[in-house]
């Protein structure tokens, strides 16, 4: 795509790139090797989860962002899928809660404590069984704190009421396997794209397909809503096989807006849009880089603005939330980058160059906090409404005093001595392995003796039984 130099007046057009330094990148991390189509990362102001390599199921990390630098090689990992994890995604609301899925069709929602893992977590809060095959995406609904949806491969997407634990809809109107899932600002409406070829709009309480698109030149990957603009972006492929991306109408889906093309390779394109500063990034799955661009409602509707250019080829990214942000850098966005080859995370920052050190309000506004609109129920009866706001000018501070209440069952565990054993806890250290290995080892040996003194009560026993038997009745 050749893209034309403009000189339109945009607070945005000098936005940069800014890789941190080594000693703020993760580094030793087993990133899958799974050929998903997804991020395999979650980020929130607390904590960085990434999927992992594993053998005999799946897992995945989590790390607190203050403990940046070379990951221990025994670093405790959630590890309760019996499957591959296919998609992680933090709740918006609380910042602890983090759900996942997997090939083993289930959708998990665990609970990591403050200052992040100690030992290996199989014990997920919740576990959600529905799907008949593999489940591949999630996404938590954007004001209500209870509300979790999932697209598996069995061309359904089930709605939970996490405070019940039950689904309590099922939308059945795909043909094929669900690629993306966005919704616009309010929760009221759901866009997804499908492996059919076709662009839905649902209203996703009752399942109902309120507009839907069937386009021959362009063929949908990926969806993402334009906040409130009404519009919607979608990322593709051309009838000559080259990247483009689509914008939408999204009450009108019998043709795109504008369609552009913007290159020939084959990598995924993946859309993330900011609706504070209505800027679109564009990353493909393999490329090393990411291209930026404004959106507006007036033509040319999409404006070019700068590329980001890196060497090292992203396998995923994740996105910070706004309110996890460095205001005091002006920085507008942040990327986590999934770099396979070097099993390194590389937080990217999208900054505004400013030469003022005063609080820049023009380019953060309000924006979505943390605190949910709604409660499940109250959006389960049909309520809709946008999302909470809050200001970024005195930076996040303010804790959030919800707690997350997930329905109570019972807890299985076998305590031995002390010690869990369906806690699968790895030594960290020579000395932790050496400790354990001869606790194993008293424990092996008690074990032994008790075996050797039941066996000599049953020998016991049966002598007795036998004296019994061979007791005659005239001797009694």
């Amino acid at each position: 795509m050749s893209w034309r130099p403009t000189y339109r007046s945009s607070k945005f057009r000098n936005v940069y790139g800014k890789v941190a330094n080594r000693e703020h990148c993760f580094d030793g991390i087993p990133i899958t090797k799974n050929v998903h189509d997804n991020h395999f990362c979650a980020v929130n102001s607390k904590f960085l989860g990434v999927v992992t390599e594993s053998a005999g199921g799946g897992s995945f990390i989590v790390i607190p962002l203050s403990q940046a630098g070379r990951l221990d090689s025994h670093y405790p990992k959630v590890c309760g899928h019996q499957g591959n994890v296919l998609d992680i995604k933090w709740n918006p609301f609380f910042e602890n809660i983090i759900a996942s899925c997997s090939e083993d069709t289930s959708v998990r929602v665990w609970e990591i404590p403050e200052g992040g893992l100690r030992r290996n977590m199989t014990e997920a809060v919740l576990e959600l069984y529905g799907h008949s095959r593999r489940v591949g995406l999630i996404e938590w609904h954007p004001t209500t704190s209870g509300i979790l949806f999932s697209a598996g491969y069995d061309y359904k997407i089930l709605i939970w009421n996490l405070e019940t634990g039950e689904p309590v809809k099922m939308i059945d109107c795909h043909t094929d396997v669900i690629l993306s899932m966005s919704f616009n600002t309010d929760g009221s409406l759901l866009a997804t794209s499908c492996k059919d070829k076709k662009l839905r709009v649902i209203e996703p309480r009752s399942g109902r397909v309120l507009q839907q698109a069937s386009y021959k030149n362009h063929r949908v990957n990926r969806v993402v809503f334009l906040g409130n603009m009404k519009r919607l972006l979608t990322t593709g492929v051309s009838r000559w096989n080259t990247r483009q991306i689509a914008f939408w109408d999204q009450e009108d889906l019998s043709m795109p807006i504008v369609e552009e093309d913007i290159d020939g390779l084959s990598g995924m394109l993946f859309p993330f849009y900011d609706a504070d500063t209505h800027m679109l990034y564009l990353a493909g799955k393999g490329d090393g880089n990411i291209r930026y661009f404004e959106i507006t409602t007036e033509k040319p509707y999409i404006q070019y603005l700068m590329e980001f250019r890196s060497p090292a080829p992203q396998k995923g990214l994740g996105v910070m939330p706004k309110h996890g942000l460095d205001v005091a850098a002006c920085e507008v966005f942040r990327f986590y980058k999934l770099v396979t080859l070097k099993g390194m995370i590389e937080p990217i920052s999208m900054i505004v160059p400013r030469r003022s050190d005063t609080y820049q309000e023009d380019i953060y506004p309000m924006t979505a906090g943390t605190e949910p609109a709604l409660s499940a129920s109250e959006w389960l009866s049909g309520i809709d409404r946008d999302p909470v706001l809050m200001s970024l000018k005195d930076g996040y501070h303010r804790p959030n005093q919800l707690v997350f209440k997930a329905p109570v069952k019972e807890k299985k565990s076998m305590v031995v001595n002390g010690i869990d054993l369906l806690e699968n806890v790895p030594p960290r250290t020579e000395n932790e392995l050496l400790r354990m290995f001869f606790r194993q080892q008293d424990e092996l040996r008690r074990l032994k003796e008790e075996l050797t003194t039941k066996d000599v009560r049953i020998r016991q026993l049966e002598l007795e039984l036998n004296n019994l038997k061979n007791v005659s009745p005239k001797d009694v």
